[in-house]
């Protein structure tokens, strides 16, 4: 099977109330990737867009983004899903064979509705939501303890966590400037108030405002545009039960089976000496260390174990990951454009020594309900 390359990307930099309109936002971040890649608008052959009727309060929101996210006369689709989710429906578009150019971007504003609120309506309709009592607020608590109780681990140690994603995000010329924190301490993290006990204000993502863009092409189209794209090698994904109720919350087994399906896909054997680094979406600084270690990059319990700084032995989210900033349906793009950025060298500030294979997630439910795993690779 001929391979998929991502040829260009770009990223909007996040902004906790972004100065200028989504619209514009949109045609900056498509703009930008046909740019990086030097092509233009009638060389784009399907777009494929990551929005949410409930999060732009409307329906059919894709119906305005069409000419902005230049799809007009174009091949155009949605998912309501993380622009991680978006790229394996691109992916799967460019497999078809009826593309040779496609367009994925996602984002939204988070400054301008009720995120919170918005996400009640995952719920159950009956029981759950008219008393909101469980929500993703609610749920983060509810999934915090269970690792903690279960495996014996310390508040310090998922502080930790924060810490290091807020100072790699202070190297992030694009992340959210209220998540930049190059001074962090645990203590600050600790100290910085209950969200849902036991999580903190300072372990979770920060929802804001973003739009990302990135370009997919067949490996033919893809060795024409540029000199080094980077192959989607594996991708995997799974979707666990809906009710809390029903699952271990200590642990992730959709990461887990997405995790198996990427890796068997691209071949990998060895996860925690064949990866040179990870971009994950954790929604809070505890998923981290969840996915870790159902990704089999430690034992159940261990991941705080793990030398995950930029320069240690595998580095986890050098860009800040979700924690340096959350714009819904961007967040788990970035994450792959940024895993790109890695394989490129391109990662300024914040760059890994020798990156050449690199994995990218997304997310969506609650907590983390829905995993999606990307393995890329450098190299012709």
């Amino acid at each position: 099977m001929e391979k998929v390359g991502i040829v260009g990307y770009h990223q909007v930099k996040l902004y906790s109330d972004a100065n200028y309109g989504r619209y514009e936002m949109i045609f900056e971040a498509v703009r930008g990737a046909l740019d990086v890649a030097g092509l233009k608008k009638k060389d784009i052959s399907t777009v494929i867009s990551a929005t949410n009727d409930y999060y732009d309060g409307r329906t059919i929101s894709n119906a305005l983004t069409v000419e902005p996210g230049g799809a007009y006369l174009v091949d155009e689709s949605k998912v309501e899903m993380d622009g991680a989710h978006a790229v394996l429906y691109g992916l799967m578009r460019i497999l078809s064979g009826n593309h040779k150019l496609a367009v994925v971007w996602g984002g939204s504003m988070a400054s301008c509705f009720p995120y919170h609120s918005t996400r009640l309506y995952e719920t159950d309709p009956t029981w759950e939501r008219p008393n909101a009592f469980v929500n993703d607020v609610t749920s983060a608590g509810f999934q915090m303890r269970a690792y903690m109780e279960k495996y014996n681990v310390s508040l310090e140690d998922i502080a930790k966590v924060a810490v290091k994603n807020r100072k790699n995000a202070a190297k992030n010329a694009l992340s959210l400037a209220e998540a930049q924190n190059p001074n962090s301490s645990v203590q600050d993290i600790l100290d910085s108030g209950i969200y849902a006990d036991p999580v903190t204000e300072l372990m979770v993502a920060q929802p804001c405002d973003g739009v990302a863009a990135l370009l997919l092409a067949p490996e033919k189209q893809a060795l024409k545009i540029t000199s080094n794209p980077v192959w989607i090698t594996g991708v995997g994904y799974c979707q666990e039960t809906y009710y809390l109720g029903d699952r271990d919350l200590s642990t992730s087994k959709s990461m887990e089976l997405a995790g198996k399906m990427a890796f068997k896909a691209a071949g990998v054997k060895d996860p925690k000496h064949e990866i040179d680094v990870a971009e994950i979406f954790e929604s809070h600084a505890h998923e981290e260390l969840i996915f870790t270690e159902a990704l089999g990059f430690t034992e159940r319990g261990q991941g705080a174990s793990l030398n995950s700084v930029i320069g240690g032995d595998i580095p986890i989210n050098p860009s800040g990951g979700a924690l340096g900033g959350n714009p819904p349906c961007a967040t788990g793009l970035i994450r792959i454009i940024e895993a790109a950025k890695q394989i490129n060298g391109e990662a300024n500030g914040h760059q890994v020594k020798g990156a050449n294979k690199a994995i990218a997630s997304g997310q969506i439910g609650m907590c983390a309900q829905n995993n999606i795993l990307f393995v890329l690779e450098g190299g012709n």
